[in-house]
């Protein structure tokens, strides 16, 4: 294990971050060390950049994947060997597609109107049916 990687365990350990969330940084920046073949303490922006075109135009990722990655990245560089870079210009979060609501359903309308207005729809709807 490099001290780089043991640096970067003990410090998400220090901040208490999810043993789930430390394997995914974990594994998110060593896809980022070995596809460029070096350890990221000598890689810098221009590969950092290079990787997120990586991501989202060969692999493919859904925004969500990238990220985790670029979280990953910053957590590295931004807490570890504590650069001081402008990491919203260098390291920027992708954003996500917005969708669409799901329509809701006639069964659903009851949770999603307030009581009040239920109420008065109700009582206009019994009205309609005299």
């Amino acid at each position: 294990m490099t001290s780089l990687r043991q640096r970067m365990i003990e410090d998400m350990r220090v901040r208490n971050l999810a043993v789930g969330t430390q394997a995914i940084y974990l594994r998110h920046v060593s896809q980022f060390a070995r596809h460029f073949g070096k350890s990221p303490a000598a890689l810098g922006r221009e590969q950092i950049r290079s990787f997120q075109v990586y991501l989202i135009q060969e692999k493919k990722l859904d925004p969500s994947t990238i990220t985790v990655a670029v979280s990953a990245i910053r957590f590295l560089y931004k807490v570890t060997p504590r650069r001081q870079w402008n990491f919203d210009e260098i390291i920027p979060a992708p954003k996500r597609p917005r969708r669409l609501p799901c329509s809701a359903s006639v069964r659903n309308g009851e949770n999603v109107l307030p009581f009040k207005i239920r109420r008065t729809y109700e009582k206009r709807a019994q009205a309609l049916h005299r």
